[in-house]
């Protein structure tokens, strides 16, 4: 039986980990950084790509997800605009949703890069083409706490319904079984 190794403990050591896997998506290895919301898979998808430089990162909140849709709303989208071109080994042509305006910005090219990062709730789920999968998670107070100081307190009753159906979503998936790293949302992972 191969022994497993043992799980990365800096970002270094995990980019090095990710650039060794086989491609997955064209020529792309894609790493799924998946969890709750507020666990903090935007900031650690962000230190993740600083340490492997032009990695670039999509968003589920890159996709216009109302509160109350499928936590997977965003899949078809990500799919047609970003994983078809890259997995034929043509650019990727990306509109990012912005949220506080209510629309689409303008098309941004993605090159096939040797390590492509999608962040978001059902990042990881069975149909992604992940090389890699990374759960994270926080306590659910925490979690909340950091939604309502990202989105507003308006949206916490949005926010608890949300969390259900994702939930609900993650159990339904097996989501974290299948992760290949497990993050603690308290404590990420050192820089260096």
């Amino acid at each position: 039986m191969p022994s497993v190794p043992p799980p990365p403990r800096t970002y270094p050591a995990l980019a090095a980990r990710l650039l060794a896997l086989p491609p997955s998506c064209g020529p792309a290895r894609l790493v799924a950084i998946d969890g709750p919301s507020g666990a903090g898979k935007s900031t650690f998808a962000d230190h993740l790509a600083a340490v492997l430089v032009g990695a670039p990162v999509v968003r589920s909140d890159d996709f216009r997800v109302p509160w109350d849709a499928d936590p997977l709303t965003w899949w078809a989208p990500l799919r047609r605009a970003v994983l078809e071109p890259l997995r034929a080994g043509r650019p990727a042509v990306l509109r990012r949703y912005d949220w506080h305006r209510d629309r689409y910005g303008p098309p941004e090219e993605i090159a096939p890069p040797p390590v492509l990062i999608v962040e978001g709730v059902g990042s990881a789920w069975a149909g992604s083409p992940a090389a890699y999968r990374i759960w994270i998670d926080a306590p659910r107070e925490l979690r909340r706490a950091r939604a309502i100081d990202r989105d507003g307190l308006e949206y916490a009753d949005a926010w608890d319904r949300w969390s259900a159906r994702e939930a609900a979503f993650f159990t339904e998936d097996g989501t974290r079984a299948r992760a290949d790293l497990l993050v603690d949302g308290t404590a990420p992972l050192p820089l260096h």
